[in-house]
């Protein structure tokens, strides 16, 4: 008899990874029939969709216009436990007085707990998603994206 190869495939990381590369209409209807059927399953691929370290896929008016949404102090944790990237990107996107202001508050408030920072992180992606939803701003979704100049 002969031998058999296995292997695994699927799984939420994989959902994620497609509804990341398919427009916002369907990716919204996929979402919506998946409510239905299982709920759960719906809200874990959502929380996993687009993380904080995805800011660094929109466009600088784009993390303006968040940023305005974002207290300073949940903005300061939500940075403890961000990559250089993100926090250049925020940082690019500040008055240099608030800057000062954000590094001296994180400075300050010395070792937080990995929990505040992912809750603040998920504040503001919270912000981003509700923004993205009401046609504020737009997440790039890869190379396919219509550009509506």
């Amino acid at each position: 008899m002969g031998a058999a190869e296995h292997t695994i495939v699927g799984g939420i990381d994989s959902i994620v990874a497609i509804l990341n590369a398919v427009d916002r209409s369907t990716e919204k209807h996929i979402l919506e029939s998946l409510d239905e059927d299982n709920g759960e399953l719906a809200d874990e691929i959502r929380s996993r969709m687009f993380v904080f370290e995805d800011i660094v896929k929109l466009s600088n008016q784009a993390v303006q216009r968040v940023l305005k949404e974002v207290e300073n102090s949940e903005l300061a944790i939500a940075l403890k436990g961000a990559t250089k990237e993100v926090s250049a990107l925020i940082f690019n996107n500040i008055s240099k007085r608030l800057q000062d202001m954000i590094k001296e508050d994180m400075e300050f408030m010395g070792p937080v707990r990995v929990r505040d920072v992912e809750e603040n992180q998920q504040k503001i992606v919270n912000i981003i998603r509700r923004l993205e939803d009401a046609g504020e701003i737009i997440i790039s979704r890869g190379a396919e994206d219509e550009v509506i100049v």
